[in-house]
């Protein structure tokens, strides 16, 4: 299963700094820090697992900013430090940050209910889910990104906003309202949507003169494909050979949920602001960081890490989109800021914030290791998949701390077999994922693609339930099922 513009930052980070929390020491000069923190993109880079820009801030002070790779691989225009970015899901927290202020003046009620402000909406649904559930991701409502070919179908397509909310987010609920998270792009689009019912400007012109420009923040905006944007990135898939450009997206798509471009420099901006009353007051930033199911609260994942010798929380969220993969992590009680912006749909954010954490924080970093996907796709480019199947198992029990060998790697494998139509190359490579990883979900959801694809219908049948029985809240197993049981 894939998702774009959809993944929030995870636990993982907090999970993998607390491995090592216990080592920290007294932290080195900055100068030293951002030496260490530019080898290790260095490093990152060279491996084909980062390009784009960083800026890491200390105690509240820039310490290093930087581009690596290329903006533009056509024309060979190096990233810059200014370079303009798709932010993906980093969307939300600025949509998150409207509705509050809009809170803040009376206009909405975070416990109002969604057809109190959509009065078309239907109303046995938009009568039960509350703006609170759609901020935090609880509302029940079936998020589009998760339909079966819903970007190779529909995401070419423009749509005015009430059009796409009556086709697309107004399903029937997948559960009751506020009894389960599921990370939901329809919840975001319809509170943009509820932002310009209640003040009846556009979503775009509300973010730009409530945010974007009181806080200066002028490399920031609403992407649109036909403006001209000046020292804007092109999006591009890694692939065996090199890099593609990335599928086209219209930006009417993701919207309130995740059509905003920015730069590192820009997003300094912004979270320096929210330090402040210059965006929301003390009140709603609590609010916004107070977490709910999940740990997601409004627009950002808190959690806790034992960092600096004591609890301390972290606040973040990742971004993806077509050609970009975006993460913003903040460390209010140190004011530590780390932003990452890559144009190649970069899988490493998280790992790659965490070890520039580390170095914050004077701890070691983890080795930064090979792709296993690589390796793999190069060995049944010259020979076949039973090769690549051998090789996988020969270099785990060989040279486990040599490769990632991380769930997502063999599902990344799967996917881009796919994409060549060696739909059998496919199977193999995500029968041995569910092998590796038999307690995945996602696992068995992609092998049920694979067989769906292949015209293997109990096949695919079977590995879509077994999917669901791990996690009941696989919307996209269920529209499959649907449509497979439905034949």
């Amino acid at each position: 299963m894939r998702k774009r513009f959809t993944s929030p930052a995870v636990l993982a980070f907090a999970l993998l700094l607390c491995a090592t929390a216990a080592q920290a020491q007294v932290p080195p000069a900055a100068a030293d820090k951002a030496a260490k923190i530019d080898e290790l993109m260095k490093t990152y880079h060279g491996l084909r697992q980062f390009n784009g820009a960083v800026l890491v801030a200390e105690e509240g002070r820039v310490v290093f900013r930087k581009g690596y790779g290329m903006a533009n691989m056509e024309w060979a225009i190096p990233v810059e430090p200014d370079t303009k970015f798709r932010l993906g899901s980093i969307t939300k927290q600025f949509t998150a940050a409207l509705v509050l202020q809009l809170v803040e003046q009376g206009k909405i009620k975070l416990d109002g209910k969604l057809s109190d402000y959509l009065p078309d909406y239907r109303k046995d649904t938009g009568g039960r889910i509350t703006i609170h559930q759609l901020l935090n991701h609880t509302s029940g409502v079936p998020s589009y990104t998760g339909r079966p070919n819903f970007f190779p179908e529909e995401s070419r397509d423009p749509y005015t906003v009430s059009d796409f909310v009556k086709k697309f987010a107004s399903g029937d609920l997948e559960y009751e309202p506020g009894s389960k998270f599921n990370y939901n792009n329809s919840g975001y689009f319809l509170l943009g949507a509820i932002i310009e019912q209640v003040t009846g400007k556009s979503y775009e012109q509300v973010l730009k003169e409530r945010i974007l420009d009181p806080l200066g923040m002028k490399n920031t905006g609403y992407d649109h494909h036909g403006a001209l944007l000046t020292k804007r990135a092109s999006g591009y898939a890694k692939t065996p050979t090199g890099y593609d450009n990335a599928p086209y997206l219209d930006m009417s798509i993701p919207y309130a949920a995740g059509s905003m471009y920015s730069t590192i420099e820009d997003l300094y901006l912004w979270d320096q602001a929210l330090y402040t009353d210059k965006v929301l007051s003390a009140r709603s930033r609590e609010l916004m960081y107070t977490p709910g199911l999940r740990n997601y609260a409004y627009g950002w994942n808190v959690v806790k890490a034992p960092l600096g010798g004591k609890e301390t929380t972290i606040v973040q969220h990742s971004g993806g989109i077509n050609g970009f993969a975006t993460i913003i992590v903040r460390i209010p009680e140190s004011r530590h800021l780390i932003v990452l912006l890559d144009n190649t749909q970069g899988t490493k954010l998280q790992q790659v914030a965490q070890n520039i954490a580390r170095v914050l924080y004077g701890m070691p970093t983890q080795p930064v290791r090979l792709d296993i996907a690589e390796e793999l796709m190069a060995t049944i480019l010259a020979k076949d998949v039973a090769a690549a199947v051998k090789q996988y198992r020969e270099l785990k029990a060989t040279r486990p701390g040599e490769y990632d060998f991380a769930e997502p790697q063999l599902n990344q494998l799967g996917y881009q077999l796919l994409q060549m139509k060696r739909v059998k190359d496919a199977i193999e490579i995500f029968k041995l994922n569910v092998e590796m990883y038999p307690q995945g979900f996602n696992t068995y959801d992609s092998l049920g693609e694979a067989y769906m694809v292949d015209g293997q219908k109990e096949l695919a049948i079977q590995n879509y339930r077994k999917s669901l029985e791990l996690n009941p809240q696989n919307t996209a197993a269920v529209e499959a099922l649907k449509k497979l049981e439905a034949k």
